[in-house]
């Protein structure tokens, strides 16, 4: 049996191993991506190899080298996915394509042989590694081809130039997570015991935004992001008067930890039932209804006060280190002006300032519907709440943080970016000394940060630790798409971000938001939409860089 299956092989080989029979040696090339390599995920893309050949050819074997890679045994598995097209890494698996070879244990010079035909013109190899449970977040993967067999003849493959190692996150939550189809729109907070709290929508029944089934989830730390404890549920409006759950959505959290007392606060939108582009609320709604609208379009948020008017802030307290969480409190009738058509809770986290003032940053819609940010703040601990004026007209999304000389300073996604390719891109930027009673433009506004329109995440950090505070900063670093997570640095409270200083997680394309936060005093954390799973959490040591 052995003869007659080792006789078909070799015939099958005569047939197909053509390709040096024209006198052209196939040409290879290797290409690596800075994209986050995942715990908890079977296969991350760690590189692309194509390989053109002028005939059908026998791909016969292929050699790795793991070469940069912290530990080799984080490095489950080396898998081979063969490809006829081109794909980016961030699809690379939408549709999977047979394996090549033999799985590979994690070693640092890794052989993998089998039979795949390759076809004339372009074909296209997928490396991949599934990591170990226990791989630490501080560590970083790599490889590189050194060799395939191709017709029986060994091609060496031309290193990469400059070698990428590719910094390992985890997948904090993937598609259909807990019967979950979509996870998004991340908020992350360091509590003062150390434990880190991943906010979230865990939108239930699709991606789509509010209004829909939808309730802010949470996950739990208590090591620095290494593991994560089980989904719980932070607010879930269930099936208030009377209408199902898919018309009581909650969306949007921004997360606040007191830094002088155990409250930790959580705000989140609440859209109760379905307001038409009219205005008008939609009676008799069903299970079976397939009504739908934002409160961003057209009057689908209103003037007034009530759930049958406008979108509501409801906000949940902890005092037991995120474990459990009060019953929501509406603040809406507390702080919104009864002209705006929409107040609502600008999602990431809030901050403590020096004074003790709790902060959220905010976002809504005026007199007339345009949307504006600004801040909503107590200074009694969280007992009443105020919001603060406009900081500026046509953005949304922002994020707060106190500056060096008590200011604060609110960073904005700004609609008029949209199509904007030329230095004019830019986040839109604003300073206030009154608890925005009045702002002033930043020289930064408009100029220094550039957005495809998206949300993003600014952050003091080394508050407290002896040395010179920083602001950090995340974004999808791209004036037209969401790709190219990349966090910046700046040591002159915003005036400039150096590029030597800006930090690429993931250059694929995704969704894009983000949220920073502590992890001690030489990490930064970050939870963020990727091109590899619905959220990523990721640490990077900030100690190397000068403060």
């Amino acid at each position: 049996m052995n003869l007659l299956r080792n006789f078909f092989v070799i015939f099958f080989l005569g047939i197909v191993g053509t390709a040096y029979a024209t006198g052209e040696q196939p040409v290879i090339e290797q290409h690596q991506y800075q994209v986050p390599a995942l715990i908890n995920k079977a296969d991350n893309p760690v590189l692309r190899i194509r390989v053109t050949v002028p005939a059908r050819a026998m791909l016969e074997a292929l050699e790795l080298t793991a070469k940069g890679t912290t530990d080799v045994a984080d490095i489950k598995t080396a898998r081979i996915f063969y490809y006829r097209t081109d794909s980016a890494a961030g699809s690379m698996y939408a549709v999977k394509r047979p394996l090549f070879g033999t799985p590979a244990k994690g070693a640092s010079e890794m052989r993998m042989e089998g039979h795949q035909v390759l076809q004339p013109g372009d074909n296209y190899l997928w490396v991949s590694y599934e990591l170990a449970d226990e791989t630490n977040l501080d560590h970083v993967v790599s490889a590189q081809a050194v060799s395939l067999t191709i017709d029986g003849r060994t091609v060496p493959v031309a290193p990469v130039v400059n070698p990428v190692r590719q910094r390992v996150g985890v997948a904090v939550r993937k598609h259909w997570q807990d019967s979950v189809h979509t996870s998004r729109i991340p908020g992350l907070a360091r509590t003062n015991s150390g434990t880190l709290l991943a906010i979230f929508d865990a939108r239930r029944e699709s991606g789509r935004d509010l209004q829909g089934h939808m309730d802010i989830g949470l996950h739990r730390s208590t090591d620095n992001g290494q593991t994560w404890e089980p989904l719980q549920i932070a607010m879930d409006m269930g099936e208030c008067g009377g209408l199902p759950e898919k018309f009581n959505g909650v969306s949007d959290a921004c997360i606040l930890v007191d830094k002088n007392s155990d409250a930790i606060f959580i705000a989140g939108l609440w859209m109760h039932g379905v307001i038409n582009e009219d205005g008008k609320w939609v009676e008799g709604l069903t299970e079976d209804s397939d009504d739908w609208n934002h409160q961003w379009r057209n009057k689908a948020s209103q003037p007034g006060y009530s759930e049958r008017q406008t979108s509501q802030f409801l906000i949940v307290k902890s005092t037991d280190d995120g474990k459990s969480w009060s019953e929501p409190v509406n603040l809406t009738r507390m702080c919104k002006k009864e002209a705006w058509w929409l107040w609502a809770p600008a999602p990431g986290n809030g901050i403590t300032m020096t004074d003790g003032t709790l902060v959220f940053p905010t976002q809504g819609r005026d007199g007339s519907g345009r949307s504006f940010s600004n801040i909503t703040y107590s200074t009694d601990g969280g007992e009443t709440w105020k919001t603060s004026n406009p900081a500026y007209s046509g953005t949304t999304e922002c994020a707060v943080a106190q500056l060096s000389d008590g200011r604060l300073m609110l960073n904005m996604r700004s609609g008029r970016n949209k199509g904007r390719l030329g230095d004019d891109n830019g986040r839109a930027v604003a300073v206030t000394d009154d608890l925005g009673n009045s702002w002033t433009e930043h020289p930064s506004s408009f100029n220094a940060l550039p957005e495809p329109v998206c949300m993003a995440s600014l952050y003091k950090y080394g508050d407290n630790d002896g040395r010179r505070a920083m602001l950090v900063f995340s974004n999808p670093n791209d004036k037209e798409f969401r790709k190219d997570m990349t966090i910046k640095i700046s040591y002159d409270d915003g005036n400039t971000w150096p590029e030597s200083q800006w930090i690429l997680l993931d250059e694929g394309r995704s969704r894009g938001y983000s949220c920073l936060t502590t992890v001690d005093d030489r990490r930064i954390g970050i939870l963020y939409e990727s091109s590899q799973a619905d959220l990523v959490f990721q640490r990077i040591d900030i100690s190397e860089y000068p403060r």
